[in-house]
């Protein structure tokens, strides 16, 4: 075979066994080469450019994996979703049997590339997201216990499960607490886990770890135990009303105290709070996307009542379809309006427009505009994918409406660690 006629590359692929399906590469990939099934995220050699976007936000490390192969060889996507397991590296005979010259291999390793834009493209609200945490966040402790089958798990008890929201046919949401006992899980605002659930899936394979957000502050659920909250949503009725009941947040959601959990994690090193006290923190969220907010929220409400809060501002935009599945509306209301300024939005409310989050915050326009301004401030989105542009084009037109140019602004966040965007 004539060597000069076969082009190797270093196919970029996603460890099936460690990762923990949190969408996070394929929120943030700008050429949308990256997909996903039931059971596997996966990279297309088609699309990817080996930007390197996706590498340093994975939680876990599972998007940083690599194999030589002939181009003509590439695994596709549909090899890949089948997978459990990542495929051996090709031996040098190997390649050499496939006709590939020892001279292609020093060439094709990955190169990093600044993702492509031009004028009139379209606009990328995830471009805009931090991959840094504040200058004053706490150090987060991550991977202390892993999801192959091969490594630790830790297993908590579930104290405490009850529903905050409504009762309603299409929409379950529970908050639920699990405690670790004597082992370890350090945990900040910001940070997620993931818990495996039971059982086998249709191949007869485990079932992969489902990563929820952490809804508790750094000392507990309860101050000073170890033990943590969680806000999960079940669906129970797709959008043709036929009854759905998913693996991971219907375990969950039926748990019953005293039950034992597998868990794994902590993940995330950016999605994290300042702890500057005088620093002011943005909150918008959908549905359990106040998971983190509520911890935020919690470890700002802590700090006020030992007087170690020395007064930054806190601000918060809340949407769901209705008041009734609003997570945690009642204690929303309890909070004093001098610690936290919430703003709800109602999309579904029979009699009235609909309303989001991004419509809330034109409303304030004047308030963000001054807080866009602060390098103190700190914006936190977390929710539904499809609330993530409309929030940043809301972001975008109010400092434009105050006179601040957009590239530099939204660059600054990003540089800085100050708009924080953490969609599925």
């Amino acid at each position: 075979m004539d060597h000069s006629e076969v082009i190797v590359i270093r196919q970029h692929l996603i460890d099936p066994e460690i990762c923990i399906r949190c969408n996070t590469c394929e929120a943030i990939c700008p050429v949308k080469a990256i997909t996903h099934d039931a059971s596997n995220y996966v990279v297309d050699a088609e699309l990817c450019n080996q930007c390197m976007a996706c590498i340093s936000p994975c939680p876990t490390g599972s998007i940083d994996n690599w194999r030589t192969v002939p181009r003509t060889r590439a695994y596709s996507v549909t090899e890949q979703l089948g997978w459990s397991e990542l495929p051996a590296e090709l031996s040098a005979e190997q390649l050499a049997e496939a006709g590939v010259a020892p001279q292609a291999l020093e060439a094709a390793a990955p190169q990093p590339q600044a993702a492509a834009s031009a004028d009139g493209a379209p606009f990328q609200a995830a471009s805009y997201g931090a991959t840094l945490p504040p200058w004053s966040a706490a150090h987060a402790y991550t991977n202390l216990y892993g999801p192959k089958a091969t490594e630790k798990h830790v297993v908590a008890t579930v104290t405490g499960n009850h529903r905050v929201t409504a009762v309603g046919r299409e929409y379950d949401t529970h908050h639920i607490v699990l405690d670790f006992g004597a082992t370890p899980f350090p945990v900040l605002e910001g940070q997620s886990l993931g818990i495996v659930p039971p059982g086998v899936d249709a191949n007869g394979r485990p079932h992969h770890p489902r990563q929820y957000s952490i809804a508790s502050p750094r000392n507990g659920e309860r101050p000073g135990y170890n033990n943590v909250s969680l806000t999960i949503k079940r669906v129970l009725e797709d959008h043709q009303g036929r009854p759905v009941r998913g693996v991971a947040s219907n375990y969950m959601c039926d748990l019953k105290v005293g039950d034992k959990v597998q868990v794994i994690g902590p993940f995330g090193t950016s999605f994290l709070m300042p702890n500057h006290p005088r620093s002011h923190v943005v909150m918008i969220c959908t549905g359990t996307g106040s998971a983190p907010m509520r911890a935020m929220t919690e470890w700002r409400r802590r700090l006020r009542q030992s007087g170690k809060f020395e007064g930054g501002k806190l601000m918060l935009f809340f949407g769901a379809r209705t008041q009734e599945e609003l997570p945690y509306f009642g204690p929303l209301q309890s909070l004093p309006k001098d610690f936290i300024d919430i703003n709800l939005a109602f999309s579904r409310t029979p009699g009235q427009p609909r309303r989001y989050v991004q419509d809330a915050m034109r409303e304030r326009a004047p308030d963000l505009a001054r807080l866009l301004a602060d390098p103190e401030t700190h914006f936190y989105v977390c929710g539904l994918k499809s609330m993530e542009e409309g929030v940043v084009l809301a972001l975008r037109d109010i400092a434009a409406q105050a006179g601040m140019d957009w590239d530099s602004v939204g660059a600054s966040l990003k540089r800085t660690g100050r708009l924080h965007l953490e969609t599925y």
